[in-house]
């Protein structure tokens, strides 16, 4: 009997995260799904993923711990002897002058973002070369590449994933495991939900498409990227921003 392949996507209690693993179980993947602290809304996505026929394992972890990460991929282990794909989704933003910006929220931001996927894939990286398969997906931004003001620690570290993505990829190749990161426009989701009406008319004005994206659409990205259709492509940053 073949295997159903198992997914790993942390951040997934909500929004992109959410999008992705209901996506994921949609076809055919079993989910293992993580977030800091949203114990409610973790369970809450779960049930739908297991109403939609698939396993899942959900505990509440934070990627910036790497005694937590740990511990997860501990169940990870009891749960699955494989792992197919890792979404490094958990994030943290901060909107604000870089001169208001605490140091202690500098590094939380940068622990979750970019130390966050040292943790996980330090731990996926074994199950999937042992296999000699495997896709890592980090979710990442625009503002990586371009920088956005009142969010420099926030670009700075979509920056990082950007390069980590990169360097990963090259190294990872010769085991057959792809390594890519979707960036992220404005994707209408509970992060931008501070944002009023007209500062959203202004986004969207500079927006090819008309439309903020939605989390379905980062989904249909990651689904595409993590199928055997895009088996030729690694250390690639896919933009989804509806032509920004």
């Amino acid at each position: 009997m073949t295997k159903k392949p198992v997914a790993l996507v942390t951040g997934a209690s909500r929004g992109i995260g959410e999008a992705i693993a209901l996506t994921l179980a949609e076809h055919g993947y079993d989910l293992v799904i993580t977030s800091q602290k949203s114990q409610v809304d973790l369970e809450n996505v779960a049930r739908k993923i297991e109403n939609k026929g698939a396993r899942c394992l959900w505990m509440t972890s934070d990627v910036a711990s790497y005694e937590d990460t740990k511990k997860l991929f501990d169940n990870i282990a009891d749960f699955t002897d494989h792992l197919d794909l890792l979404i490094n989704n958990a994030a943290f933003s901060y909107i604000g002058l870089l001169t208001d910006m605490s140091e202690k929220t500098w590094h939380r931001l940068l622990n979750i973002n970019l130390t966050g996927l040292f943790h996980t894939s330090k731990f996926a990286i074994p199950m999937m070369v042992a296999r000699k398969k495997g896709v890592i997906l980090n979710i990442s931004s625009i503002w990586g590449d371009m920088g956005a003001s009142c969010e420099v620690a926030y670009s700075a570290s979509k920056g990082g994933v950007n390069s980590f993505t990169k360097a990963l990829a090259k190294e990872l190749a010769p085991s057959n495991i792809r390594v890519n990161a979707v960036a992220c426009g404005v994707i209408d989701t509970q992060m931008n939900a501070w944002l009023s009406a007209a500062d959203k008319d202004t986004l969207i004005s500079d927006i090819g498409l008309g439309r903020m994206g939605t989390p379905q659409d980062v989904a249909n990205t990651v689904l595409f990227l993590a199928s055997d259709h895009s088996e030729y492509i690694t250390g690639q940053i896919i933009t989804v921003d509806g032509g920004i």
